[in-house]
């Protein structure tokens, strides 16, 4: 049995239930599930404002949710409310029209229910144990730095807060995550302005590794830097994820990195997520319009492709007709998930028979 399949049939370490994160109007993240498995790493693509580093923000509970759940290792860690709210307003609407026919009561019974789904909801929210096995490496090294303190003071801030007072513990916990990242002791003193932009981002991963997480959530780390640095950045990643059996969600809109380093790739749109595939099958049988414009726009070494090479541009309005039925993320094939309604499901399904 391969790798891949072992861990598609493991344990689910982080479960996204219908997880909504809206900002006033504006919807970041609307209505996105998925899965990873222990073990895995998971990428996340998308054009700049699609909502995949809100969708890893919302996960780290760096914002509140909106809606729906997110459970690790089976506990649900965060929750959000409007879902419920929303039925408790409409259950008291139907409360003013409806006649005293049995109905009330059962309305009645309904709101309480949501008013307890709501206080459970604000206690899970609360929940703090599993927030040193979820660590998150940003996207800008060097914004993500604090400038007046030192290296070592940055690595271990995680520690201390954590209740850790052992200087020597500390000190020495610091020194190794350095080393494992490629970095020496000698750096622990210095400034974040004293290094490359490579060497910024091999701290902000000490960081994260220095709490021995299960989980790292890794916001596009290597898109502000240079080609030759992304590389070795990824490669550092791939070594820690099996030294330390790490999980990992690699948020990313370099489609050709995440090939390179997930397992499965979901594919996200205006909040929405649109397709959802192992790696290979995802570049081997895109689906959706808008998978199949991302995969077009990837450029090869090779002139003479890049010469034929034909973008294709994706126009929602024109793609799809969701005027009699809207869509759903439905399974086209075992593990393979796209964002469509029937129609266009029976159409995908001739496609991959044919």
């Amino acid at each position: 049995m391969s790798e891949r399949k072992s861990i598609q049939q493991g344990e689910t370490l982080l479960k996204v239930d219908h997880l909504c994160q809206y900002f006033k109007s504006n919807k970041a993240v609307d209505d996105v599930s998925f899965e990873i498995k222990k073990g895995e790493v998971f990428g996340l693509v998308g054009e700049s404002g699609c909502g995949k580093t809100t969708t890893g923000r919302s996960i780290i509970k760096l914002y509140d949710i909106t809606s729906g759940s997110i459970y690790f290792k089976g506990e649900r860690i965060a929750a959000g409310t409007l879902s419920y709210k929303q039925n408790i307003k409409e259950a008291r609407q139907k409360l003013k029209t409806e006649a005293d026919n049995g109905k009330k009561a059962e309305l009645e019974e309904y709101i309480k229910a949501q008013q307890m789904e709501i206080a459970s909801a604000k206690k899970d929210h609360k929940k703090k144990r599993f927030y040193t096995d979820i660590q998150m490496i940003f996207q800008d090294p060097i914004a993500s730095l604090d400038p007046r303190m030192t290296v070592e003071q940055i690595i271990a801030e995680g520690l201390v807060i954590n209740g850790e007072k052992d200087k020597k513990v500390i000190q020495n916990k610091v020194f190794e995550a350095l080393e494992m990242v490629g970095l020496v002791r000698e750096h622990a003193g210095r400034y974040p302005h004293e290094f490359s932009g490579g060497q910024r981002q091999r701290i902000g991963v000490a960081r994260a590794v220095v709490m021995e997480p299960e989980l790292i959530i890794a916001d596009e780390p290597v898109s502000a830097l240079d080609v030759s640095i992304q590389a070795q950045v990824i490669n550092l990643l791939d070594d820690l994820r099996e030294k330390m059996g790490l999980t990992v969600l690699f948020v990313a809109h370099d489609l050709s990195v995440v090939k390179y380093f997930s397992d499965r790739i979901g594919v996200m749109y205006y909040g929405k997520l649109v397709e959802l595939a192992d790696s290979d099958e995802l570049f081997k049988h895109p689906l959706h319009p808008y998978t199949k414009s991302l995969l077009s726009a990837i450029p090869m070494p090779d002139p003479e492709y890049e010469k034929r090479r034909k973008r294709i541009t994706y126009v929602p309005l024109r793609d799809h007709d969701y005027s009699v039925e809207q869509p759903a993320l439905r399974e086209v094939l075992p593990g393979h998930f796209v964002h469509c309604n029937q129609a266009e499901f029976d159409r995908y399904r001739e496609i991959i028979q044919a």
